[in-house]
């Protein structure tokens, strides 16, 4: 039998971790089920730690050998009997595994790889260790889902960044961001989601990257930036240098753009902003911009937009509208 020794069991908080990790292992959570989680992760830094905390159990179990299994859900079948009380959260997960057996599912099903979400709040940088030693980053308000196989690591990110310094092994790692496919080539690299639109930076090493459909898949190696507009022609994908420092700054507290939308810029600051910013003009987001956003200094640099672009700021108690100033 596994021995499993777990901080902070039995409160209220990994119990609701422990709530949220069953409802996640879901063939398929619905969106409003994942945004659920999200704002519950996003309420308080404890979530995110009494989450990982539930996840770890659930990757022991799953790592297991079969025999041992089956003792923890007898163990916790016969302890429920003899009205033990196990911590809360503890058996709010072994729970789930007991009722799989009793609807008669094979163990093997269950314990087949599940998604696995991990979050980040608005304003919060998140550092993160992936099973297999793969290091993540998750700028602020991100979120990604990774699936790991026998032959294949996937990672979706759902939204925001990250940054990726994958350890190299025989199974691929992949990235999907919207329609974007990124394959590591031995590599550290940013990926950046804005809607369907998707930024791949790399830092270190090699990545290929394809579109569905696509004739071709495109090579991008360090200093070189992969950038997905479906919006643009030739098929809304294409290559050019970057600054290597640039391309994660935003690690340091500090946002780079190159000839970005002010759309793009806007929901890159929004990730970091407590008082989001709205753009109430098409015109306004089509804006291009280059230059540097301090996290610490965004309602400055909102303020000072009129000086640089012809748009109209309104500030209001929990937002900023941008709209334009030319006359319709």
């Amino acid at each position: 039998m596994m021995a499993m020794t777990f901080a902070g069991a039995g409160d209220r908080v990994t119990q609701a971790a422990a709530q949220w990790w069953t409802r996640l292992r879901a063939e398929a959570p619905s969106d409003a089920t994942i945004e659920q989680w999200l704002a519950w992760m996003e309420e308080d830094d404890t979530h995110a730690r009494a989450f990982e905390e539930v996840s770890r159990l659930s990757q022991r179990l799953g790592q297991a050998d079969s025999h041992a299994r089956e003792a923890f859900v007898a163990e916790f079948a016969g302890a429920a009997e003899r009205r033990v009380r196990w911590p809360l959260w503890l058996g709010a997960v072994a729970a789930s595994l007991l009722l799989a057996v009793l609807g008669g599912r094979m163990l093997d099903r269950i314990y087949r790889p599940q998604a696995q979400p991990y979050a980040s709040a608005v304003g919060q940088n998140r550092d993160l260790a992936l099973p297999d030693g793969t290091r993540v980053a998750l700028g602020g308000a991100s979120a990604i889902t990774a699936r790991y196989a026998d032959d294949l690591r996937k990672i979706e990110l759902r939204e925001g960044e990250a940054f990726f310094s994958v350890v190299h092994e025989q199974r691929p790692f992949e990235v999907v961001a919207g329609p974007l496919l990124i394959r590591d080539l031995g590599t550290a690299f940013n990926v950046r989601r804005t809607g369907d639109r998707v930024a791949v930076a790399v830092t270190e090493g090699r990545v290929r990257v394809s579109v569905p459909g696509g004739k071709d898949a495109l090579e991008a190696g360090a200093g070189q930036q992969v950038l997905y507009d479906p919006q643009a022609g030739n098929g809304g994908i294409s290559i050019g240098p970057i600054a290597v420092d640039d391309a994660t700054a935003w690690r340091g507290r500090r946002l780079e753009f190159v000839n970005e939308p002010l759309f793009v810029v806007v929901a890159s600051i929004n990730r970091y902003s407590r008082r989001p910013v709205q753009i109430a003009d098409p015109r306004v987001g089509a804006l291009t911009f280059t230059g540097t956003v301090r996290v610490d200094a965004i309602d400055r640099w909102v303020e000072a937009l009129p000086r640089v672009f012809p748009v109209q700021v309104s500030a209001f108690g929990d937002h900023v509208v941008l709209s334009s100033a030319e006359r319709h």
